[in-house]
C-alpha cells in the first residue's frame, strides 16, 4: 500500500514525490512517456543538451525557489536574447528601443515615444489580444511581430483571443533585449534530465505507464493520488473537453553553426513554423555538429501531447465545473499546468507545489 501515488513526473508531481519521500511516506511515481521529466525533458545529441518538447529557460525572481531548483543542479548564466525573421530581417525581440530602431529609425526614447504615441490605436477598453497590443504599439509592430506568429501559435486570429497572452511580453524604451525581467535566469549545465532523476531517485517509479489504463487498482493500493495529467479526462469529459493546442518537432543534425543563436521566432503566417532553436547556444557549446528543431504549432487531439491550454472564456467556464467536482475527490490533490487549466511557468509550478506541502494540504 503505497501512500501516495503521483500521476505524472513533470515538475510537481516530481517536486511532491521528493518532498513526501523526505517526510518517510511511501511513494509511487507512474509515467505515462518512457522517460521522466514531462516536457522539460532534456536528451543528449551529439553532445548537445536538446530540448525534446521545446525550449525551457529557467527565470524568477524569487529566490527561494532559485535557491531550491540549485540545490539539484548548477545553472549556467544564459540570458535570453530571441530574435525575429519577418520577410528575411532580423530584428531584435522582444520590443526594445534597438526593435523601433531597426523598424522606425528612432535613435532615444523620447523619440520612440512619441513614434509609439502617433502609431498606437486609441482603444479605450481593450477586449482581447488584438486590441491591446494595437493600443500599445500600433499596426506595423502588430503586423511584423505579434499577427502572424500569433494566429499559427493559436490556430485563430488574435482578436478571438485573450489580452492576457500577450501581456506577459515586455515593450522598453532601452536597449535592454533580455527577454525575461526576473532577477535569476539560467539554463541547467548538463540539461534538465538530471534534476527529475535526482529528485526521483528514492521513489519507486514506472514509465510507460498509463494511469487511466489501470486507474481503479492504482485507486486501490493507494491513500491519495496526486494528479497532474488533465482535469477533464479524470473526470471523463463530464462536461466536455477542454481545448489545448499541441506542437509538432521536426529535429535536424547539422554541421557547424546554423544561427548563431538559440531562439529564432518566425513571425510570418506564411511560413509555418513558428520558431527554430538551436540547442548548443543554451550552453555556449563550440561542438563541430549542431541540432536544431523546427517548431510547428498544431491542433490537439488524443494521442498529441497538450501543451498549452487555450484560456478563452468558454474554456475557463469549463475548467471552473471540473474544478468544484474535484472538491467531492478528498482523496485526490491537482496541481501543474494540465490539472489546473493554467499556463504556468516552470518558477510557478515549483511553487505551486512547495506552497501546497508547506500549507499541508498534501500532507493532511
Amino acid at each position: 500500500m503505497y501512500d501516495y501515488i503521483i500521476v505524472g513526473s513533470g515538475l510537481f508531481g516530481s517536486i511532491c514525490a521528493y518532498e513526501l519521500e523526505k517526510l518517510n511516506n511511501k511513494v509511487l511515481v507512474l509515467e505515462k512517456r518512457p522517460h521522466v521529466g514531462g516536457n522539460c525533458y532534456t536528451k543528449n545529441v551529439e553532445g548537445i543538451n536538446v530540448h525534446k518538447y521545446g525550449p525551457h529557460i529557467f527565470h524568477t525572481n524569487d529566490k527561494r525557489i532559485w535557491d531550491y531548483v540549485s540545490q539539484f543542479v548548477e545553472f549556467n548564466h544564459y540570458t535570453n536574447r530571441t530574435k525575429v525573421n519577418y520577410q528575411g530581417q532580423i530584428y531584435s525581440f522582444p520590443i526594445n528601443l534597438m526593435t523601433l530602431s531597426q523598424v522606425w529609425g528612432v535613435k532615444t526614447p523620447q523619440e520612440a515615444q512619441l513614434k509609439l504615441e502617433k502609431n498606437r490605436v486609441p482603444i479605450k477598453n481593450p477586449q482581447n489580444l488584438e486590441e491591446w497590443i494595437l493600443s500599445q504599439v500600433g499596426e506595423e509592430i502588430y503586423e511584423i511581430f505579434v499577427k502572424g506568429y500569433t494566429t499559427k501559435q493559436w490556430g485563430r486570429e488574435p482578436k478571438y483571443l485573450p489580452s492576457s497572452i500577450i501581456r506577459r511580453l515586455p515593450i522598453r524604451l532601452t536597449y535592454n533585449d533580455n527577454y525575461f525581467n526576473d532577477r535569476y535566469q539560467g539554463i541547467p549545465i548538463g540539461g534538465y534530465t538530471q534534476i527529475f532523476e535526482k529528485l526521483l531517485e528514492n521513489v519507486d517509479l514506472e514509465t510507460g505507464v498509463d494511469f487511466f489504463d489501470n486507474k481503479e487498482y492504482f485507486e486501490s493500493i493507494s491513500k491519495k493520488i496526486i494528479f497532474t495529467g488533465k482535469i477533464d479526462e479524470l473526470f471523463e469529459y463530464t462536461f466536455g473537453e477542454l481545448e489545448y493546442r499541441s506542437l509538432k518537432f521536426e529535429e535536424e543534425i547539422l554541421e557547424g553553426d546554423f544561427q548563431g543563436n538559440a531562439l529564432i521566432n518566425y513571425t510570418e503566417q506564411s511560413v509555418p513554423f513558428t520558431r527554430i532553436c538551436e540547442h548548443k547556444h543554451f550552453e555556449f557549446g563550440n561542438q563541430d555538429k549542431t541540432v536544431i528543431t523546427r517548431e510547428y504549432p498544431d491542433s490537439y487531439s488524443a494521442g498529441k501531447v497538450p501543451y498549452y491550454p487555450v484560456g478563452d472564456q468558454k474554456n475557463l467556464e469549463i475548467y471552473k465545473k471540473y474544478k468544484n467536482l474535484s472538491k467531492d475527490f478528498n482523496n485526490y490533490i491537482f496541481g501543474g499546468r494540465l490539472a489546473e487549466y493554467k499556463y504556468y511557468d516552470m518558477h510557478q509550478v515549483i511553487g505551486s507545489a512547495l506552497s501546497k506541502l508547506k500549507r499541508g494540504i498534501i500532507n493532511e
